[in-house]
């Protein structure tokens, strides 16, 4: 199962009650949405971030994984990664493991390491408040899904809070981040 079939398994909410289509009729459910433009925001902007490394921290992404490909799908910015995945496209392995590590990171950086550990590791996983996912995600990400998905904030941070937990764990099966292979066969 891919992970356009577990987040299309999310369309009916968390007690079985269809949710509204997504702007611009039919298609995409804004659950589904919300977690693809999360995933890839955070794919995007560790590649153009302009954060200089930190001395003798390993580099986020070692040469041998090779950024070429992605960068050459990464044309057009973030809009255009996020047509791509919007207009039927799947999500490219790169991404979507780029994406997984960033938000992993992101959450260890701010203080959620044992939520976001429980989400890779087998087992259950820990909640997250969306006041709690609101500060690891930063105001300049939020305003970007806002725009991106059309969602209000609220909404946005419910729907992450609520869902991002099931789709990390679904994405980390053998309780550890998928190495770009292993990410494009999930996509």
């Amino acid at each position: 199962m891919g992970l356009i079939d577990v987040l299309n398994g999310m369309q009916n909410g968390p007690r079985g009650e269809p949710q509204p289509p997504a702007a611009g009729g039919g298609g995409m459910s804004k659950t589904t949405m919300a977690l693809l433009a999360f995933l890839a925001y955070k794919a995007y902007k560790s590649l153009t971030s302009s954060e200089p490394a930190r001395p003798g921290a390993p580099s986020r992404y070692p040469s041998s994984q090779g950024d070429e490909p992605y960068r050459q799908e990464s044309e057009g910015g973030l809009a255009g990664v996020l047509r791509t995945i919007f207009g039927g496209g799947s999500v490219p392995g790169p991404i979507l493991r780029r994406g997984l590590d960033n938000t992993v990171r992101d959450l260890l950086e701010t203080g959620h390491g044992e939520t976001a550990r429980s989400w890779v590791a087998r087992g259950s996983n820990r909640p997250i408040t969306p006041e709690k996912l609101e500060t690891a995600l930063g105001e300049d990400a939020i305003r970007d899904l806002m725009e991106q998905t059309g969602m209000e904030r609220g909404e946005l941070l419910a729907t992450l809070s609520e869902h991002l937990p099931r789709v990390i764990d679904h994405l980390t099966p053998e309780g550890r981040l998928p190495t770009d292979q292993e990410a494009s066969r999930m996509a």
